[in-house]
This record gives C-alpha cells, sequence and structure tokens, in this order.
C-alpha cells in the first residue's frame, strides 16, 4: 500500500467516519476509498472550527480530523489551529507537503516548523515504514495530558511511497490518567473543610474529564457555590441552587458577589490564567488548584495548595478524603441557596426591561432571552461568537448538561462559532444545535453556510445584525468613526444565506421574534440549514463587575 492509503487505514481503525478539507491532497482520494466521508470546505479556517467543535463535544473520545492541501491550503489553515491551540482542542492535523528534496528551498512552506508554536506536537513523516510508529504517537498525544493540536506532515513522495504489507503493524494507544498525591488530596481537604466562605471554580478541564457528577458532589458536600469559567460553562448545572453561573467578560451579579466573598477559591480543572477573557481572582484568597497540567500551577496566582492529577480520579479522591476527615455528610444549607436563589433574582430584575425590551431596533438582549425559552435546553448545544453576542449569551443563557453550551475565549477568531456547530451537530446529530453571531461574523465566514447546506449539517444560525462592530466603545476611535465610520457596517444576510440554499428570515419586530425562532426551529427539524437574521440596535451596555 501507499502511505496516505496506510494512513487513511490507520484513521478508519482510530474510528474516524468523516475528514474535513479543502481540495487537493493524495489522501482525500484513500479516505473516501477506506470509507471515510470527505466534507469539503469554503475555507480552511471553518473547516478546522468545525473538527474542533466535533472533538470538543465528544470531549476528545473522537478525534476531529482535517487534511490541508500542500501549501496556501496549510498556510490558510493556521488562524483555525490557533484557535484550537488557545482551546486546548484535541485535534489531528495532516497538511500535505513538498517532497522531502524540496524541502528548505525558497519559498516552499514548511507546515512542521511554522506551525510549531501553536501546536501540543508538530512533526513530519520522514519514512514511510514510520506511518504506523507517527500516527500511533499522534493519538496518544490527543488522548493524554494537556489537550492540543497535533499535527503530521505529509511529504508529497511519503504520500506515494509503497509501505510493505507486513510493517503495518499499528495498535491505537490507550488514554492515559493519573491519580492526585495522597498527601496533596489531605491537604485540599483540610483546607476547604477550615474555609468560611469557600467558592468552586469550575474550568473545561472538568468537561474533557467527564467529571460533573463529582463536581456536584463536591459542591454539595461543602455546600460551596459554584462558578464557571468561560470555557468552562455547563460542566456545573446551572439550574442547580449552588450554582452562580459563568464568568466571562460578563459575568452575573452572584459570580462576582461569592468570589469577593470567599476565603478559598478552589480551582478544579482551569488554569487561572489572567486573560481579558475571565474574572480576575481578587487578592488576599487562598488557592487550592487541582489539575492535570502541571504547567498551569503557579503560573499567574500563587497556590498554596496545588494538586495535580486528572481532575475525575483527583475529585474522587478529595471525596473519599472529605468524608473521612469530617466524619459524615454536612447538612444542607438552605440559607445560601436561599440567598443564591435571591442574588440571581435581583440581578435578573435589573436587566429584565432589556431581556424583554419592545424597543425598535430589537434589543439583542431580547434575541436571546426568547431563544432561550423556545428551545429544550436538555436537546440544545448552543454556542456564542466573539464581541458583543458573546457578552449578550454567557451571562444570561442557563447550560444544564455538559456541553450543552459551548463556551471560548483566549483567541476569538471571527466566525468560530459557525464550525463549531457544524461539529457539534456532526457528534450530535439529534440535538438542536445554535450559533449566535454578529454580522461582522457572518461576513467572515457565511459562505460556509452552504458547506452545511451541501453537506446536509442542520443548524440554526441567528445573526444578530446592527450594522456596526458594537464590541468596540466610540472612545476608542472617535476621529477614525466621525470621519471614516470605521465602525458601520451593512448587508442583508438572510438574503445571502438564501442565495446558499438555506431557509431564512429577517426580522424587524419585536412582536414577531418568538415566532420566528419558532418557525426557525421546525425548519431545522426537518432537515433545513436555517438562519435566522434579527435587525437590532446597537447595544453596548454589558453586565460586568470589578474584582477588587
Amino acid at each position: 500500500m501507499d502511505g496516505v492509503t496506510a494512513i487513511a487505514q490507520i484513521l478508519r481503525k482510530e474510528g474516524v467516519d468523516f475528514i474535513g478539507g479543502v481540495p487537493y491532497q493524495p489522501l482525500l482520494e484513500a479516505a473516501a476509498i477506506a470509507g471515510i466521508r470527505p466534507i469539503i470546505f469554503r475555507q480552511e479556517g471553518t473547516g478546522i472550527h468545525m473538527v474542533d467543535g466535533y472533538s470538543r463535544v465528544t470531549n476528545g473520545r473522537r478525534i476531529g480530523v482535517f487534511m490541508m492541501q500542500n501549501g496556501p491550503g496549510a498556510e490558510n489553515g493556521f488562524a483555525g489551529v490557533a484557535q484550537a491551540y488557545a482551546e486546548s482542542v484535541p485535534i489531528l492535523l495532516l497538511p500535505a507537503g513538498f517532497a522531502r528534496n524540496r524541502r528548505g528551498v525558497h519559498p516552499n512552506f514548511n507546515p512542521t516548523r511554522s506551525y510549531e508554536t501553536i501546536t501540543k506536537w508538530s512533526q513530519e513523516i520522514n519514512l514511510v515504514e514510520r506511518i504506523p510508529d507517527l500516527m500511533r504517537r499522534a493519538f496518544a498525544k490527543l488522548r493524554s495530558g494537556r489537550l492540543g493540536p497535533v499535527l503530521l506532515e505529509i511529504p508529497q513522495d511519503i504520500a506515494l511511497g509503497e509501505l510493505k504489507p507486513e510493517l503495518f503493524n499499528y495498535t491505537s494507544p490507550p488514554r492515559l490518567r493519573q491519580a492526585a498525591d495522597p498527601e496533596a488530596i489531605k491537604q485540599a481537604a483540610r483546607v476547604l473543610l477550615e474555609a468560611k466562605n469557600p467558592i468552586l471554580h469550575a474550568g473545561q478541564g472538568v468537561l474533557y474529564a467527564e467529571a460533573t457528577d463529582e463536581l456536584v458532589q463536591l459542591a454539595e458536600f461543602l455546600q460551596a457555590p459554584v462558578m464557571t469559567t468561560l470555557p468552562g460553562k455547563s460542566a456545573f448545572p446551572e439550574n442547580h441552587p449552588l450554582s452562580v453561573g459563568a464568568s466571562g467578560p460578563s459575568t452575573t451579579l452572584g459570580v462576582h458577589r461569592y468570589l469577593m466573598r470567599a476565603d478559598v477559591v478552589c480551582g478544579i480543572g482551569c488554569s487561572f490564567t489572567k486573560t481579558n477573557f475571565a474574572v480576575p481572582i481578587p487578592a488576599g484568597k487562598q488557592l487550592v488548584h487541582m489539575t492535570h497540567d502541571d504547567d498551569t500551577l503557579n503560573k499567574d496566582y500563587l497556590c498554596e495548595v496545588p494538586v495535580l492529577g486528572d481532575v475525575k480520579l483527583a475529585l474522587g479522591q478529595l471525596l473519599d478524603e472529605l468524608r473521612k476527615q469530617a466524619g459524615g455528610a454536612r447538612p444542607v444549607n438552605t440559607a445560601l441557596q436561599e440567598e443564591i436563589r435571591a442574588t440571581k433574582a435581583e440581578w435578573l430584575a435589573k436587566w429584565m426591561p432589556k431581556l424583554t425590551a419592545d424597543s425598535k431596533p430589537i434589543n439583542p438582549y431580547r434575541v436571546v432571552w426568547e431563544l432561550m425559552h423556545a428551545v429544550d435546553l436538555d436537546r440544545t448545544i448552543v454556542t456564542h461568537e466573539s464581541g458583543s453576542a458573546r457578552e449578550y449569551m454567557v451571562p444570561f443563557w442557563e447550560a444544564r448538561a455538559p456541553r450543552s453550551f459551548i463556551g471560548w475565549g483566549k483567541s476569538t477568531q471571527l466566525g468560530y462559532s459557525l464550525g463549531l456547530a457544524m461539529g457539534a451537530k456532526m457528534a450530535e446529530p439529534e440535538k438542536l444545535v445554535i450559533n449566535v453571531m454578529g454580522d461582522m461574523a457572518f461576513s467572515t465566514v457565511g459562505l460556509d453556510i452552504e458547506t452545511a447546506v451541501r453537506c446536509n449539517i442542520p443548524i440554526l444560525t441567528i445573526v444578530i445584525n446592527n450594522s456596526v462592530m458594537a464590541i468596540y466603545d466610540d472612545k476608542r476611535f472617535p476621529v477614525a468613526l466621525e470621519k471614516y465610520g470605521v465602525k458601520r457596517l451593512s448587508g442583508n444576510f438572510s438574503d445571502v444565506a438564501k442565495a446558499l440554499g438555506a431557509h431564512t428570515e429577517r426580522v424587524t419586530e419585536p412582536q414577531d421574534i418568538a415566532l420566528a425562532i419558532k418557525r426557525g426551529i421546525a425548519a431545522v427539524e426537518g432537515g433545513k440549514v436555517t438562519v435566522l437574521e434579527f435587525v437590532t440596535c446597537d447595544e453596548g451596555a454589558y453586565s460586568k463587575f470589578t474584582f477588587k
């Protein structure tokens, strides 16, 4: 067999049943022969975002794979991979490369070297005979440790080179997990039991470890409020009486009140990275930090109690130790739970005028509120876009089940949500999958609506069209705005989506929002890719707080 046939056979052994790409490279035909469906995109970025969404929603148990064309295809994929790297998403990238005798010849693009800074591991297949070994190592890195993109470059002569059948001996590597140091667990238990006002700070590591049940048990044992990071949103059910919400650039009053009050912050599956997309940890807090990535420990904050280990295993250890040290379960803190409920009610009351506004142009908060109340939250996966759509959604959307909300930050590629939604639908075809994006984001990636139509991936895309780049404060560039209108945009995006084959509606009246959403959901359930465009005002108010 030739090199790409060997690679395709290994992908099939690993359970890969589709592969994203923009033609052409030799792996495409080999994959099709092996029974792996090629999905061709309008641009590499959206395709990489799609396999990213697939890996996320399956918690890395199934790996999204993307192949790039030699030269420009590999060059064009850079931004999408950078986003996956920032989000620690395991995806396998298989770019074609120049033949080995053209390596290093200007101006030939070298994916292996160029992608080193945005991948967990970047390697060239330098011998046909090494294909089984290098593919096994790639999947080992995709499954264990801190997750992230892995790249294997396929030089042209390797793709077409001959691999003797007796050398094709591939064995799939297992997922590896490590328990935590028992002494660290004992120390963490002591600190948490002694804390007067602990808060649990959960990140997306809880999702990848599939440890939501253990997190709920910990919260209920300690009777401690739980906040999540932006990528960790949905790791803890937000309809639970101990949930105080997610913490992105915009957040809830509950996150602010209970994080400020806390004496101990217990980070679980988070990185505690200082970023514009996470609330800062106020000074004077004692930190317990449970993670499987030693690189995040004591990175941006002093951590007195680091716990290194797989989150699911470590939480199980911690629960056992807490029961041992405490001598039994703690009583339900009804006063705390009532206070959390009242705090949420107080905060929502202040925002209800926007969430239910009848003003025209439509208020985008009204769109989000109507959408959330129109869907079955237990059968829906939703994701936001970069910019204002994120701020409108993250504090107010109630995520009840793991991976029902795909939150993201750290890097913010415009248009990311479209590919994420497509990947989520590939992973969970029985669920309603929605992405909410702004007009600028749709302008960036909207042509790949045709990909969703052509490939029968029925998702619901909500476009908030306010004709401006709303996230940018006018004070940043007053002269450029006044003289040249740099924030202003325009377009009728429902017409664009209709031309691409989608079911569409353009909504301008507040009283039409709910019925349009209902019709859109029905269209998706009938198998149609659907785009609903809402013409809204430039809403610049966000639920933000100062953490000092």
